[in-house]
């Protein structure tokens, strides 16, 4: 069976070149990925990928920073645009190694951002949308990025929700900045889920049926909160006196742990097994889908791919499940021809 590994990232040529002319010196996290040989280099990619086997394939996507934190909406127009054609052009040129790519929406040009969208999945076949979990700051859910959400339901390719916080939202109120880096352990899976509920409770989920997302890191902590995600939520607006939550409970067309469920999840976790066990659990094994989240862990590529095949291959589960969760569901949801 193939393994395709459909979050994991990259800064093709021409997108960094771009990025280094707009930001300048690298900073914080941005200053770890250009570190990483794998990032840029393609001979140390395919050197990484070579060590699993011509099975081993990438679904590409650009990596942090969101574009909307570091530029205005022409210029995240712009790098949107040259990462995607980037993207393209591998996947063109190495089909074997590459079977897709993820456009990055640029989220803070309203007026391009639909019609950007549909360049990428239109014309240069992009299996989907990247997107961060706020937009420098902004909610999902506001009515500025329906449309975005609108046309991404009506194409039936998922959109592919990545974290986003940095060290400047504090641990505590006193406080400026967060510290140990508690904002990226911690805040990271805090913002997907925050991110879900907002989207679920909002109800657009109801006003566009169609609409399917992948959450990194294996749905963040929604799996492991069951209990409060869905017993505890049913008493929504009973914790609040200065408004009726109760509503939103209400408004929605099913039982608000039905949504939730709906989400896709990949396996990027660090190697942990309980989370991968957790995600299966929660979201069923044909809502789980492989990935690694490489290059980012200690040997620059390698590692996290390592760790996540070795669970995978020994997780208490069916042959035709792990194909589900390798390669099926990734065929299925992305229209993949393998």
């Amino acid at each position: 069976m193939k393994k395709i590994d459909i979050f994991n990232h990259i800064w093709p040529k021409p997108f960094f070149e771009a990025l280094i002319a707009h930001v300048g010196e690298m900073t914080d996290i941005t200053m770890r990925s250009g570190a990483v040989p794998m990032m840029t280099e393609l001979d140390r990619r395919f050197e990484v990928m070579d060590m699993f086997g011509e099975d081993y394939r990438q679904v590409l996507s650009l990596a942090s920073p969101p574009l909307e934190k570091i530029a205005g909406p022409e210029k995240a127009l712009e790098l949107s645009r040259i990462g995607s054609d980037s993207m393209a052009e591998l996947c063109e040129r190495y089909p074997e190694r590459f079977p897709a790519f993820i456009g990055t929406a640029p989220m803070n040009n309203p007026d391009a951002l639909v019609e950007e969208s549909r360049r990428a999945v239109e014309t240069l076949g992009a299996v989907g949308m990247q997107i961060f979990t706020n937009i420098a700051g902004k909610p999902l859910d506001l009515p500025e990025f329906e449309p975005f959400f609108d046309y991404m339901a009506s194409t039936g390719k998922p959109v592919w929700m990545h974290p986003a916080r940095g060290e400047s939202f504090p641990d505590y109120q006193s406080e400026s900045r967060s510290e140990y880096e508690i904002w990226w352990t911690f805040g990271w899976p805090y913002e997907t889920s925050a991110a879900m509920a907002r989207l679920v409770f909002s109800g657009i989920f109801d006003r566009y049926p169609g609409l399917k997302v992948i959450t990194h890191h294996a749905g963040g902590m929604v799996p492991f909160f069951e209990g409060r995600v869905g017993p505890g939520w049913d008493q929504m607006g009973k914790r609040t006196t200065d408004r009726d939550l109760a509503a939103a409970l209400k408004a929605l067309k099913r039982p608000h742990l039905d949504y939730f469920k709906a989400f896709y999840a990949d396996t990027a976790s660090f190697g942990s097994r309980k989370a991968i066990e957790h995600a299966i659990a929660f979201f069923g094994e044909d809502h789980v889908l492989f990935a690694s989240d490489a290059p980012f862990d200690p040997e620059g590529g390698p590692m996290y791919i390592r760790e996540t095949i070795g669970i995978l291959d020994t997780l208490d589960v069916s042959e035709a499940t792990r194909r589900k969760l390798y390669q099926d569901n990734a065929v299925e949801l992305l229209g993949l021809t393998i």
